[in-house]
């Protein structure tokens, strides 16, 4: 028994069963609020103290946050020519099925349904807690139950309304992306201010103290990048996206510049408010920034970041559930999680399996750690994605795009994914990314017996026709 055959409520018609399919509802305005929403998170709000930390100089992590954002910008166009050749959802699982094969794919998909995103999602989580109990916890450390029961809090209600409807989903993203560039303005205003008023004793002497090592600078690119993780978000949804071989490559060329420039301002005002002591040492440097400068309407920043964080979390179960489904559609996943809900039309066990291990990845992390073995991880495998466009490149000339990138692009960008796997262990060896390395070929061990071999599709069969009658979904086809 199949997926097909076990949900007798598939509309039927000329005789033949009809499967369900995700509605193309996402615009342009859609896409940039999901890149650049997404992007705008946790990050702005709690990486730069770790930047500055590591590269040691306050002009040292304003050219990290600018080349953060033309690496980003780069890997995006890639992506971008990439999505209007594959038009299919699912991002760097997709593309590297498509051109790497089937056992490369459910390695990065094992790592990324058991790490890359539910660490994503976690991170996210964390931050928005901090900032959403700072308010009540000025004069002492916010205890790590009350966090992370938040953090859980906040992760549940995104699936709920990413499970209920796509266009509420999509309509949250818009809301909290405004808020999240109004709240940027603020503190970009403020800064002006301050350097108006010559609060410019950070940026003497600016690069004095740069930590030139290759292992900072590996690690401050890992706190930066955080920052701008999501540029490849439109990849995850393709097959949602209106028009992709248009609006795919629009909407990343005006998301990603517009936070880049956000991001850059935000930092100058950081350091006007702020000596470059003062920021490495703020556990949440935009309340910092609100205390110093909103005098007792500080607390807003927190609020602020908050709401950011909780859309940038929104954003990621978005597209991070859609990887779920796709790689389940695919066969690399069990059949249940390729379906959607008969009514709503939304993966709703892709996103309840995503929250589940989510909630778990949340319970032993703390915010650096997770933010570096992510970065570790998702670089890796933009690596092998790159590869698999410079393929395309070379040898399937003749393939349609109505979009392309000079060929010299994905090789910059392969190079500098290269240097971000290696620099952490060049310098400084840590044997935590040795276990982070062997989880990731760690997949193999799982695809040989049950995605090869397929060993217990009894019992799968079983559990696949309980959940799609509990759940009420349906297999969905391409959406092409």
């Amino acid at each position: 028994m199949t997926g097909e055959d076990t949900f007798p409520a598939v509309e039927v018609l000329d005789g033949k069963p009809q499967k369900l399919s995700l509605k193309r509802e996402v615009g342009l305005v859609g896409a940039v609020s999901l890149v650049a929403g997404t992007m705008i998170g946790s990050g702005i709000f709690m990486s730069p103290q770790f930047v500055l930390v590591n590269i040691g100089s306050p002009g040292g992590s304003l050219v990290v946050w600018a080349a953060c954002g033309l690496l980003a910008m780069l890997g995006s166009l890639c992506y971008a020519e990439l999505g209007t050749v594959i038009r299919e959802s699912g991002g760097e699982y997709i593309y590297i099925l498509r051109t790497s094969g089937p056992v490369l794919a459910f390695i990065l998909i094992f790592s990324s349904v058991i790490f890359v995103r539910p660490a994503s999602v976690a991170g996210i989580s964390l931050s928005f807690a901090e900032y959403a109990l700072a308010p009540f916890y000025q004069d002492c450390p916010c205890p790590q139950l009350v966090v992370k029961s938040v953090a859980a809090a906040g992760i549940v209600v995104t699936a709920i309304v990413n499970c209920l409807n796509v266009r509420f989903a999509m309509s949250m993203q818009v809301f909290f992306m405004v808020a999240k560039v109004l709240a940027l303005s603020v503190i970009i205003i403020g800064g002006v201010m301050l350097l108006v008023r010559g609060e410019t004793g950070s940026f003497e002497d600016s690069f004095n103290g740069t930590n030139l090592g290759i292992n900072p600078i590996g690690i401050a690119f890992y706190q930066g990048l955080w920052s701008y993780d999501g540029w490849n978000n439109l990849n995850y949804v393709t097959e949602e996206l209106k028009r992709p071989e248009v609006n795919l490559p629009r909407a990343v060329m005006i998301a990603i510049p517009m936070v880049t420039m956000l991001y850059l301002l935000v930092n100058v005002s950081y350091l006007a408010a702020m000596t470059p002591r003062e920021l490495m040492l703020s556990s949440a440097v935009a309340v910092t920034w609100g205390n110093k400068v909103l005098g007792s309407w500080g607390w807003v920043m927190s609020i602020a970041a908050a709401l950011s964080a909780f859309g940038s979390l929104n954003g990621t179960f978005f597209s991070g559930g859609r990887v779920c489904f796709v790689a389940a559609r695919e066969g690399h996943m069990p059949d249940i999680l390729a379906m959607a809900h008969v009514n709503r039309l939304t993966p709703s066990p892709a996103l309840i399996f995503t929250t589940a291990i989510s909630l778990l990845v949340l319970i032993p992390g703390d915010f650096q750690s997770i933010v570096n073995f992510f970065s570790f991880t998702a670089w890796f495998f933009y690596t092998i994605t790159l590869s698999g466009l410079l393929y395309l490149k070379i040898k399937k000339p003749e393939l349609p795009r109505t979009y392309s990138v000079p060929i010299v692009i994905p090789i910059l960008v392969i190079m500098a994914a290269i240097f971000l796997v290696m620099a952490p262990i060049i310098d400084n060896p840590a044997i935590e990314y040795l276990y982070v390395t062997i989880f990731i070929f760690s997949g193999v061990l799982v695809y040989v017996p049950f995605i090869h071999y397929k060993l217990c599709p009894g019992l799968l069969e079983k559990v696949t026709v309980f959940l799609q009658l509990f759940l009420e979904v349906a297999p969905a086809d391409k959406n092409l």
